[in-house]
């Protein structure tokens, strides 16, 4: 059972990272201050470091915690789908395309934390923002490997498509990463399907910031929910799912 003191220290560590998502969506990820924070806290500022230790503690403890979210977020959009992982990928795939815009535009400011411009004078280490971060291509990367075995994936890339073969050492780290995927990658595909993963996931981060960050316009022609759609199913189309509602 929790002591008193400890509960203590769950709630300000609670009310800190609350606070950082204020000030960070009011002045940016560059301007948080943990002094600022500890005035909010009615603190002083050296009692908040017995909380975190230093700035880039705690936009660590803000990474991990976005990262977390989207994941989440994203994860539940799929378990409600109708079918579950027995939906064809496609399905599974713009579901999750659709459930990470949304996280987006509902956070503008964590989006920006996540897939913005670095901070400036901090470096997130791996070892404490990878296993979150990559939570939501991984689960991309699943969707389109079961796709793949079921037959809904028309191949764009290298040998899948009857091109040239992608270079070896290329291949060899693409197979590494492949491993990661939940369930595995067939060995003769995996190089290859593994770079329509990725090329997919860039198309939907940039897709998705473009929206965010404006550079779209203010009302990217008259419908952003319509236009939204369109996009995020050409992006599925390039990763090479069919539409088997469509499909001859």
């Amino acid at each position: 059972m929790s002591t008193p003191r400890e509960l203590a220290r769950v709630r300000t560590l609670a009310e800190i990272r609350r606070l950082a998502w204020e000030h960070l969506e009011q002045h940016g990820a560059a301007a948080l201050s943990l002094r600022a924070i500890a005035r909010e806290l009615g603190i002083v500022s050296s009692a908040i470091y017995r909380y975190v230790p230093s700035r880039d503690d705690l936009l660590t403890l803000l990474i991990t915690e976005g990262y977390r979210d989207l994941a989440d977020d994203v994860e539940r959009a799929l378990a409600d789908l109708p079918g579950g992982e027995a939906a064809p990928g496609r399905v599974q795939w713009l579901t999750a395309s659709h459930a990470l815009r949304s996280w987006a535009i509902r956070r503008p400011a964590a989006w920006s934390l996540l897939y913005g411009s670095p901070v400036p004078g901090y470096s997130a280490p791996p070892q404490e923002t990878t296993p979150e971060g990559t939570r939501v291509v991984l689960r991309l990367g699943a969707i389109l490997s079961a796709a793949l075995a079921r037959g809904e994936v028309a191949a764009v890339v290298g040998p899948l498509s009857g091109g040239p073969a992608l270079p070896t050492a290329l291949a060899a780290e693409l197979r590494v990463i492949g491993g990661d995927v939940e369930g595995g990658l067939d060995e003769d595909v995996a190089p290859a399907a593994v770079a329509q993963v990725i090329a997919g996931w860039t198309a939907l981060l940039g897709a998705v910031s473009s929206e965010v960050f404006g550079q779209l316009g203010r009302d990217p022609l008259g419908e952003p929910e319509v236009f939204a759609r369109v996009q995020l199913a050409t992006i599925a189309d390039a990763v090479g799912l069919r539409d088997l509602e469509r499909a001859p």
